[in-house]
């Protein structure tokens, strides 16, 4: 019969085992590499998707920004965990694990690109009012070069500002997904399986939830604290001195 097992460090179970006696430590590693991977790769497809559509809105305007506006606006109303769960239901188990992973990534880069169309569109209205753009247009460049050679690296410092908050967010939907069983699909580790399990067995085994939330916390602090130095390293004010 399976059961959880305490700290070992003799048995080298230096976290415990879970309820089907396998070592957290090593669910915990190989989830949070997942998370991690998972989490980079939602990022990427976000920041692709939504600086070229919120690029495209505020740099053309009118009749172009105004129609995706509304696009966004029906498309955000759309419940994102309805989704996810009908999508899933109506997946046969059979599947490989890579597909279902593949799905899921699909499914949440497609209710979430939304947020970023708003701020690339600020701030590519901004940066398309000022001086130096109207310049490039009299001397004839073009509308990519413009984009990007001009407008792209000087809201490079808003891009990058978003991206650890982006990165927490994929990782917490990823974990709490998973805590609700829909998520990654059996047997991949991940963080929220092991909250699951934790918080089934919080009186008899108290030592997962402990190793699975402290590792979460962990994770998320660590990717804030790497986020804001890179924010810093781009950020032009932070070196400036004005006179």
């Amino acid at each position: 019969v399976f059961r959880p097992m305490p700290p070992n460090a003799a048995e080298r179970h230096y976290l415990g085992t879970d309820t089907t006696s396998r070592d957290i430590l090593a669910r915990l590693f190989y989830g949070t590499r997942i998370a991690l991977i998972f989490a980079l790769a939602f990022t990427a497809c976000v920041y692709v998707i939504g600086i070229t559509i919120g690029c495209a809105m505020g740099y053309f305007g009118g009749v172009f920004d105004l129609v995706f506006q509304r696009i966004i606006e029906i498309w955000s109303n759309v419940p994102f965990l309805y989704m996810v769960i009908i999508i899933f239901s109506v997946i046969p188990s059979t599947v490989a694990v890579g597909t279902q992973i593949g799905i899921l990534l699909l499914v949440m880069v497609l209710f979430s690109w939304t947020g970023m169309t708003y701020y690339m569109r600020t701030e590519t209205y901004k940066e398309k009012s000022r001086d130096y753009i109207a310049s490039a247009r009299i001397i004839g460049a073009s509308d990519a070069r413009i984009i990007f050679r001009h407008i792209m690296p000087n809201v490079l410092s808003t891009l990058v500002t978003f991206m650890p908050f982006t990165v927490v967010a994929a990782i917490s939907a990823i974990t709490a997904l998973d805590f609700l069983g829909f998520g990654l699909p059996a047997p991949t580790p991940s963080l929220g399986e092991l909250l699951k399990q934790g918080t089934a067995n919080l009186r008899t085994a108290p030592w997962i939830v402990i190793s699975a939330f402290g590792t979460l916390v962990a994770l998320l602090t660590l990717v804030t604290f790497i986020g804001e130095a890179i924010r810093e390293s781009f950020d032009p004010k932070t070196f400036s001195i004005y006179r």
